[in-house]
């Protein structure tokens, strides 16, 4: 009956606070409005505030925090570390990294399509540098290095990143409201230039859902089970890899999304494999995000605290509540 009743709550969870997001802001606009507004359009103050400027915020959080909420389940499965996430392995800030170079190469001439392939490549390399100082010495690649080197990167490249916005006032002023990851500025277009990316970052991690039951039990199971273990593994990185960089490219580099939801889900769905876990992940990223969102507009009214404010306030306590417990990152 509790599993029953997991996807139905969580789906009605993440509908009223996507209709929060459409009501709630400087301007207050009561529910009826909200639904009026959709369904009969109109060019009535409160009609153009939806749709024009609150959907497409509204629609930017639910695809960004699928995305990061996706993301982070797989790669603490494919890394068997409860405490990675495309923030804390250094994919967000290689990710930030490529949409700073787009701006730098392409001006104002850069798109949604060029800052998605520069954030993905940026990732990409994130990923490789990381994986490949975690994995040098005694022990290879464990959870604890992995997360160290990961830290240590999104560190250097911070900075760096830091360097070039701060000689640079025209790329400064572009690329401010990626910097802390922000939902607000975003029109309708950019989901629609997203959603390609989504589509094929999820395409390829829920196609290894098996796979990564299977990693679960240990390599040598997993290939004594007929499982490619090394596909299995670069597929799901990749997916993940390409859904961090769409949201990256979407919102900016948010972190916290990819660690806490995962956690939250498998608590949802206790002894469930990774074909029920990711998409639930997926769900709880989308609210979450959003959620991060509204009570950001609420907390300094009429001023905002950008989405990745309010989600590193939630994300922090819940690291170091991990870290805390024994054998979170054995």
């Amino acid at each position: 009956m509790r599993r029953a009743l997991v996807w139905p709550t969580a789906a009605l969870a993440v509908a009223v606070v996507a209709v929060l997001s459409l009501a709630v802001g400087t301007r207050a606009i009561p529910p009826a409005a909200v639904f009026d507004a959709l369904l009969h359009g109109g060019s009535a103050p409160d009609a153009l505030v939806v749709r024009s400027l609150r959907l497409p915020r509204t629609e930017v959080g639910l695809t960004a925090g699928a995305a990061l909420g996706l993301a982070g389940a797989t790669l603490q499965a494919v890394t068997r570390n409860p405490l990675a996430d495309p923030g804390i392995l250094g994919l967000s800030q290689g990710a930030a990294a490529g949409v700073v170079l787009a701006i730098v190469l392409g001006g104002s001439g850069a798109g949604f399509g060029a800052y998605v392939w520069y954030a993905f490549t940026g990732a990409v390399l994130a990923a490789c540098l990381v994986y490949g100082v975690a994995a040098r010495g005694r022990g290879g690649a464990s959870p604890v290095k992995l997360a160290l080197a990961g830290t240590a990167l999104s560190a250097m490249t911070a900075g760096a990143t830091t360097v070039v916005l701060t000689s640079s006032s025209a790329t400064l002023d572009q690329f401010r409201f990626w910097q802390v990851g922000a939902l607000s500025g975003r029109d309708a277009g950019t989901v629609v230039r997203m959603l390609p990316f989504l589509a094929a970052g999820a395409a390829l991690v829920l196609s290894c859902a098996r796979g990564l039951d299977a990693l679960a039990l240990g390599d040598e199971t997993a290939r004594a089970l007929g499982h490619r273990v090394h596909l299995v593994r670069g597929c799901a990185a990749l997916g993940a890899t390409l859904l961090t960089a769409s949201a990256v490219a979407a919102a900016g580099p948010i972190a916290f999304v990819g660690l806490v939801v995962p956690h939250l889900a498998r608590r949802l769905v206790r002894g469930g494999g990774y074909g029920r876990l990711l998409p639930l992940s997926a769900l709880l990223g989308a609210g979450l995000l959003v959620a991060a969102d509204v009570v950001g507009r609420v907390v300094r009214a009429p001023a905002e605290v950008p989405a990745g404010v309010m989600t590193a306030l939630v994300g922090v306590p819940v690291l170091v509540a991990l870290v805390r417990r024994k054998g979170a990152v054995t």
